[in-house]
């Protein structure tokens, strides 16, 4: 048995409790959480070390690892539920185009294509696994990972497979826009998506996903994508109402989507009934700021009742971050969260939209992906943006920064 305990922590947020613990202690065994509790619990000796069997039935642990947090915080890994991280090329260039006033559109998802197309699965593989390291570097320990810049049944096949090689989460979106060979005829298209498409990436993928948006797919053809990998025993998520409104949102919940995400533009019937589903909305900040499109009301939404996640939507084109804390840092600034709100989150607010509960909490029982930050509160997440915090994270109970 291996056996890690963290001791001497100033602030741990939980997510088991409304409010975080101070003076507080973890105990790691075997890559889950075993115990949580105070630092002057007796069965914590004066050095962190387990005394046996004391109030809390702890075993005795010789040979347990012990980490003085210091008196700083500790919080659960950060769970990005959105991301399109295997691809190839850069645009560089549309964002320099966009900061001088082009507006953003959906079609510039097609020159990622090409690159990706031309890519080699070692090339695509060693991307992917550099930008699983920057995410792990800044507290990220669960990602989500899109296809999507195949748009044709090899590339997207080869993109899903890559994707199962580094995560379990690994949602299929052949529906991201239509590709060009197919322009003017996106019905064909999505014939292609829901039959050789759908069956060469389902056995590597646990989600369906559509770009349910004005130029991408239309609220019937997103139906049928969406309808078509439910039967193939794929979960749906949906990207909805980025550029403007629309049925995106509506039509995520009446199928009972896990996830609708971006969510920059909602009615107050969409905020209504997002709060009476079980849907996430899941937020993209990074989005809005390298688009320079309004950013969405997470007050609004988190008042009405709608369970609100925040992602990072890493990919070339619109959002192209990792930093789970610089998206915290953007949402309690620019869009009302307040730091715990931005916290929670990030962590379970992420995992609840992956439909997981083993992640995105530090409780007896759930996956012990913790991060050590290098402040003594949360808060400092978004007090001091862009100054790198984590000092250390486990995955499974392994330190592994």
């Amino acid at each position: 048995m291996t056996a890690t305990l963290i001791t001497n922590i100033g602030e741990l947020t939980t997510n088991a409790g409304p409010e975080p613990l101070h003076e507080a202690a973890v105990l790691v065994e075997d890559g889950l959480i075993s115990w949580v509790g105070s630092t002057s619990d007796p069965a914590v000796g004066r050095e962190g070390r387990l005394q046996g069997a004391g109030s809390m039935h702890l075993r005795a642990t010789d040979g347990c690892e012990v980490v003085d947090a210091d008196g700083r915080a500790v919080i659960p890994g950060f769970v990005d539920s959105h991301s399109h991280i295997v691809f190839g090329g850069d645009r560089a260039a549309e964002f320099e185009a966009r900061m001088a006033g082009q507006k953003y559109a959906a079609g510039g998802i097609r020159s990622t294509v090409a690159a990706t197309r031309a890519a080699t699965d070692e090339e695509l593989r060693v991307r992917t696994r550099g930008f699983l390291a920057e995410m792990l570097a800044q507290g990220t320990t669960t990602v989500e990972i899109k296809s999507g810049y195949g748009l044709d049944v090899e590339t997207e096949a080869r993109l899903v497979r890559i994707a199962a090689e580094v995560t379990e989460e690994v949602t299929f979106l052949g529906a991201h826009v239509v590709p060009a060979e197919y322009a003017d005829r996106g019905d064909e298209y999505v014939d292609l998506v829901i039959g050789e498409m759908l069956e060469a990436c389902a056995p590597y993928a646990k989600w369906i996903d559509v770009f349910c948006e004005a130029g991408a797919f239309t609220v019937a053809q997103s139906r049928r994508v969406l309808q078509a990998g439910i039967a193939r025993g794929l979960r749906p998520r949906v990207h909805a109402s980025q550029l403007g409104p629309g049925d995106g949102v509506q039509l995520a919940i009446e199928l009972g989507a896990a996830s609708v995400d971006h969510g920059t533009y909602l009615t107050d019937a969409d905020v209504a009934a997002l709060a009476a589903s079980d849907t996430v909305l899941t937020l993209l900040p990074g989005v809005e700021f390298s688009t320079r499109q309004p950013y969405p009301d997470a007050r609004r939404l988190i008042d009405a009742g709608v369970t609100v996640a925040l992602a990072c939507d890493t990919n070339p084109g619109s959002s192209f971050t990792s930093s789970m804390p610089f998206c915290i840092a953007v949402a309690v600034r620019d869009m009302g969260m307040t730091p715990a709100e931005a916290v929670w989150a990030a962590t379970a607010g992420g995992a609840a939209a992956l439909g997981r509960d083993d992640i995105g909490v530090i409780a007896p029982g759930k996956r012990a992906d913790l991060v050590l930050l290098d402040a003594p509160t949360r808060v400092h997440l978004a007090y001091r943006p862009g100054v790198p915090l984590v000092s250390q994270v486990w995955k499974d109970g392994v330190a592994v920064r």
